[in-house]
This record gives C-alpha cells, sequence and structure tokens, in this order.
C-alpha cells in the first residue's frame, strides 16, 4: 500500500520524488537517517536493530558517541541515561542485561529508550506488536499513551484493525501509495476500514465448518533441533497432523518455531528424534523428496526464502518444480509450458501482475505472498506447511489465502500453521499448540481457546 516507501522517506532511506517533509513548519530533506535523527525522528523497526551480545546501556549508545577513554560518555553515565528514561516513560529495564537473555518485550523496550536518547520528537513505530503476547501489547499501549502525554508525536504503522481502534487519535488509510481517508476521521469499525484499504467489501472472519479429520498424514515424535548458537530451539516436540484439518502453533517469535518449521521441511539437521510422512521416515530427506512426495511449504520469510526477486513472475512459479516433466526436457525448460500454467495461476490466485514476464520484485508484498501460495497450492499436496502465511500483507489478501487455506482442509489436505497473530490462529485452527521455548506447553480445541489464555500460555504461564 506505500507504508515501505513513506518509511524508508521520513528515515532518509531514500528522498521523495516530489513534495516535502515540513519539521514544526520548515521544509527538510533527509539524504541518510543520521539527517531523520538530527531533525527529532526515530524509528523502531519490526526487526529489531540491536546488537544481541551486548548489554542494554551498550546498545542505547551505539552510533552516537565513543565512551570511557575515547569519548565524553561513561558507561555508567549511559546506564544513568537508561534508568531515568525508562523510570521517565514506563520502560524499565536492567541497563545491564544481556540482549539475547531478554524476552522479545524488554528488547522492544531498549529499542524506544535508544530512539529517546537521541531526543527523538517523532517516534515511527513499524508493526510493533507482531513478536509480543496479548498482555505484552497491553503494556506497550501504556507506554506509548505515556509518550504521547509527554508531547511525542508516534507514526502507529499496522495492518491490525482493532489496535488502530483502540490507540490511535486520527487514522489514516493508504491504498495504492495514496490516502484514501478524506476529510472527517473514517468509521472506527473494523470492516469500514478494511473496505477502505482494500476498495471493496471484505470478509474479516474465515468461513468454515467443524473439521473432519481422517488418517494421520504426519506424525512427529521426541523431535529435538539446534539451534544457531548450538544449545536446543526444538526440545522432545511431538504432534499429530490429520488429513482434513488445521493444525495451528502460536508462540511469540523466537520460540523454536523457525527450526522446528525448517526441520519439518529438510531445511534443517535435526538432532534427534523422527519425523514421518504417510508412514515413511522423513527425518532426514532431502527437501526435493519432501516435495516430490507432496508437503508443500509457504516459509516465513517470502523474500529469503519464497521467490528470488529478479526472477519472472513465471520462473518464480516453478521454482521448486522446474525439474519435473511437464515443465523440462532434461536441461532444457519448457517455456510455453512453464508460461501457460504460471499464467493460469495468476488468474486462479489473484497474483495481480501485467505479465508473467514480470520481475516478482514488481510485485506489491500481497501478490508476492499469494505467487507463493499459488506455486504451492496448484499442485497435488497431502500436507501444507504455512509459516506465518499472511505476514506483511493487506487485508484484503489475508481473506483469500485464508479462503484458499480452508478449502484445501475441505479437500482432505492437513495443514500446519504458525503464525504469531492470534487472530488467524483462531480463525483457521481446528486444533491449537502453544510453543514455548522450543516446547508445546498447551493444547486447545476449536472454540475453546481464547485470548487471554493463549497469552498467557506464550508467555510460559499455564493460569
Amino acid at each position: 500500500a506505500g507504508k515501505t516507501t513513506l518509511m524508508n522517506i521520513l528515515y532518509g532511506l531514500y528522498g521523495p520524488d516530489a513534495g516535502e517533509i515540513l519539521i514544526d513548519g520548515t521544509p527538510t530533506r533527509f539524504d541518510s537517517p543520521r539527517d531523520a535523527i538530527a531533525a527529532g525522528i526515530g524509528m523502531v523497526h519490526q526487526h529489531f536493530m540491536l546488537v544481541p551480545v551486548f548489554s542494554v546501556a551498550e546498545n542505547v549508545v551505539l552510533g552516537v558517541e565513543p565512551t570511557g577513554l575515547f569519548g565524553s560518555l561513561t558507561i555508567s553515565e549511559a546506564r544513568a541515561q537508561v534508568r531515568s528514561i525508562g523510570s521517565r516513560f514506563g520502560l524499565e529495564v536492567d541497563p545491564d542485561a544481556i540482549i539475547e537473555e531478554l524476552p522479545v518485550g524488554l528488547q522492544q523496550r531498549v529499542e524506544i529508550i535508544k530512539i529517546l536518547f537521541r531526543s527523538a520528537e517523532v517516534l515511527i513505530f513499524d508493526e510493533p506488536t507482531a513478536v509480543l503476547t496479548p498482555q505484552e501489547v497491553t503494556e506497550f499501549f501504556q507506554v506509548l499513551r505515556s509518550l504521547r502525554d509527554s508531547g511525542k508525536a508516534i507514526v502507529f504503522i499496522t495492518h491490525k484493525l482493532h489496535e488502530v481502534i483502540e490507540l490511535a487519535d486520527q487514522i489514516k488509510v493508504l491504498r495504492n501509495g495514496s490516502v484514501v481517508t478524506k476529510g472527517d476521521e473514517p468509521e472506527r469499525d473494523k470492516v469500514a476500514l478494511a473496505e477502505l484499504m482494500v476498495g471493496r467489501p471484505v470478509e474479516l472472519v474465515a468461513d468454515r465448518t467443524p473439521a473432519k479429520p481422517g488418517e494421520a498424514l504426519l506424525e512427529i515424535n521426541n523431535l529435538n533441533v539446534l539451534g544457531e548458537r548450538g544449545g536446543l530451539a526444538v526440545e522432545n516436540l511431538s504432534l499429530t497432523l490429520r488429513a482434513g484439518e488445521i493444525v495451528g502453533i502460536a508462540g511469540v517469535q523466537g520460540n523454536g518455531q523457525t527450526e522446528f518449521i525448517e526441520a519439518l521441511t529438510g531445511l534443517r539437521a535435526v538432532a534427534s528424534g523422527t519425523v514421518g510422512f504417510c508412514g515413511e521416515d522423513i527425518t532426514h530427506a532431502s527437501p526435493r523428496h519432501r516435495h516430490q512426495h507432496n508437503i508443500a511449504h509457504i516459509p516465513e520469510d517470502r523474500r529469503k526464502s519464497g521467490i528470488i526477486g529478479e526472477f519472472s513472475v513465471a520462473e518464480n512459479m516453478v521454482l521448486d518444480g522446474y525439474y519435473e516433466s511437464q515443465y523440462s526436457d532434461g536441461i532444457i525448460l519448457r517455456w510455453a509450458k512453464v508460461n501457460e500454467i504460471a499464467a493460469a495461476n495468476a488468474i486462479e490466485f489473484d497474483v495481480r501482475t501485467q505479465t508473467v514476464f514480470a520481475p516478482a520484485d514488481s510485485l506489491s508484498g500481497g501478490n508476492q505472498q499469494k505467487l507463493v501460495v499459488a506455486r504451492e497450492f496448484s499442485r497435488d499436496v497431502k500436507v501444507i506447511i504455512a509459516a506465518q502465511p499472511t505476514r506483511g500483507v493487506d487485508v484484503g489478501s489475508i481473506e483469500y489465502i485464508h479462503q484458499r487455506i480452508i478449502s484445501a482442509r475441505d479437500d482432505g489436505v492437513g495443514v500446519l500453521i504458525v503464525s504469531t497473530e492470534l487472530e488467524e490462529i483462531l480463525a483457521l485452527s481446528d486444533r491449537i499448540l502453544v510453543m514455548y521455548q522450543g516446547q508445546i506447553v498447551a493444547e486447545f480445541l476449536s472454540g475453546q481457546a481464547n485470548v487471554t489464555d493463549l497469552g498467557l500460555a506464550m508467555a510460559g504461564a499455564t493460569a
């Protein structure tokens, strides 16, 4: 919708082609983030910009001023600044704590302290609740209101409509790079806001009938998977996925979900335990073997693992199946067939592109996600493993992707969804499992779960 471009301009990552930015009524141009910071603008990115092995105080002063013998600001003074800012704005955090040892809610506090330390008057937040439990979101909103009441201006960018309605003093809706709210403030109603965002009526609640689970398709027993730093990211995890059901895994990001999905899809080695698919042991099978055996994968980061931006839409449509006989004759691709199927899939899955020869980079984020969905759903599959299937897409694309997932389930496919979006988990799942520190710590049946209980389980509490 243009929010990424807007953020990049406001933070000096590139300049606008026309128009101007006014700071206190004065036209201003930013040629770098340093210029934006100097003008009193601070940004908390969706993915935190912290050094994991540094302390809170070291992260706060990093890049601002040398410390100790080589500058005027000592670490003891930085600690005092962290305590002072934390006390003033309700952002208390131990200045000597190591970042990687803090929960994500406290890491977010450190990011806010960083920009307040730099005397920011305009604070920009990009999808700031994506890594928080519901209880942490409530605390975070209290912090934002405290910042507002102290005179700070806050730009809060999110696709979570209920958060906008609860928090914002003004609401602006971007669609196709333009503000579509005119005059008076839009109605504070999720349905009305969704229609403004997409330009058409949107069904916000997925329509689905009760599941009719069949045979066991995916059987995971006592799975252990190592993380990047050598410790166990997934510990003794067991679950069964059946045909015709959707199992949702909820949890705050960073609790082993990424490593779990990579192990299931053959992208990360399994330390111990087993993964069975339709009676076959695929624990150590390659990603291609799993693809050939009708397991589909929607990765959590489409840019990193789902598409190649420089490749065309058509090339991306066959990215993991180019070697199949319908697409290739030995080392020679059957381009006519590739283009024909890509065009048909683009129409069926509503991938909006002028041509299948356009690079994937030319598509919006929502259409890039639908491209990945089209590639995985358009073939005969038995299991779909979907990680963050609607991350960063508009409500219209969310509606469409949810419909395709439910349709696949109704056709007898087993669907495993990992998502940090509780609304998504609650809307789609027939069973909900909660993952915390690499383990399944709670299970709920559809209709028996609520946001409060899920949030407590996501934080490691059971009551």
